[in-house]
């Protein structure tokens, strides 16, 4: 394991941690459609400045090598980032909307734990597109549940006991998953940079459109939330992302995994230590048996594990 790589992926999923603060704390005097609107514009800019020093790398590359330019193949590579850009723009703006929508009313940490059943969901989605499922898998699903319901089954208002913040940050981890696999679809086709970039002004744009039909933003608001929104625009979104991408290089996909799920820990102990939020022996139960399930969805099926060990 490279200790560089494994420290830039930690410091990433201590920044993602954290942003599950920053998301609380901005809704104190924005709405979650003003708070993703500016965020997701604002990390769309971040990754510009990283796409044109890449560019710049690349041609530079092309130059020593002495390859002609292909404008066709240009030609498909741009639609496919767009489509690509596109389509992970509306899934990230419905999932970040519902989490944030969700955080007013449950703690930092629950959300925390509860976006990362995405971990747990992503291979379980994988049955509708004929992909297999592991014994590791199926016990992190029954080990996730049995945490969801120790977590988020208080017994109180909501539907079925479950309180209605939990609910739409559940909501949120589905359609997580889904962006994960709409990333997983197009990542192989085009510049994984470039399709990020784009999908946080897709994501920044039909926020905004919402934000401008179900709320109504004030300068004064914005100002006084600029902090949360400036820690989430461009720590979380622009910074996390290029630490991941740089950290994930030469790294066995298991063992980044492994790093990057410490995030829903860290939203625990910085709910704590930041605002003051603590839970129940029963909701730190949930948690347990929770991050249990999202360690084992992430073994390697045993027919897989001489491939995943060649990639450490």
């Amino acid at each position: 394991m490279k200790l560089k790589q494994s420290l830039l992926l930690l410091l990433a999923a201590t920044i993602w941690g954290i942003a599950f603060v920053a998301q609380s704390a901005g809704m104190e005097y924005v709405g979650p459609y003003t708070f993703n609107c500016i965020r997701s514009i604002l990390g769309g800019l971040v990754l510009i400045p990283v796409i044109l020093v890449m560019d710049r790398a690349k041609a530079r590359e092309k130059r020593e090598a002495g390859n002609r330019p292909d404008h066709a193949r240009k030609s498909r590579e741009r639609k496919v980032l767009l489509t690509g850009g596109v389509c992970c723009g509306v899934a990230l703006c419905l999932a970040s909307n519902f989490q944030q929508l969700g955080i007013q009313y449950t703690t930092v940490g629950k959300a925390g734990f509860i976006t990362a059943c995405y971990i747990v969901i992503v291979p379980f989605l994988g049955l509708l597109f004929g992909k297999k499922v592991s014994a590791f898998v199926w016990g992190a699903v029954v080990l996730a549940v049995a945490g969801l319901y120790r977590l988020c089954m208080s017994g109180g208002e909501g539907i079925g006991g479950i309180n209605q913040g939990d609910l739409l940050v559940l909501v949120c981890a589905f359609l997580f998953s889904i962006h994960i696999l709409v990333i997983d679809h197009f990542s192989p086709l085009t510049d994984g940079v470039k399709m990020s970039c784009i999908q946080f002004f897709i994501s920044g744009i039909l926020s905004g459109v919402a934000m401008m039909l179900f709320e109504e933003p004030r300068l004064d608001d914005i100002l006084a939330a600029a902090l949360p929104i400036l820690y989430a625009g461009i720590f979380s979104s622009g910074v996390g992302y290029t630490l991941q991408i740089v950290g994930q290089k030469g790294m066995n996909p298991t063992v980044a995994s492994l790093i990057l799920s410490l995030e829903s820990s860290i939203s625990v102990l910085a709910g704590w230590g930041l605002l003051g939020q603590s839970m129940s022996l029963r909701e730190l139960s949930g948690c347990a048996l929770m991050f249990g399930a999202i360690i084992l969805a992430q073994i390697p099926a045993p027919q897989r594990r001489k491939e995943r060990a060649g990639e450490a």
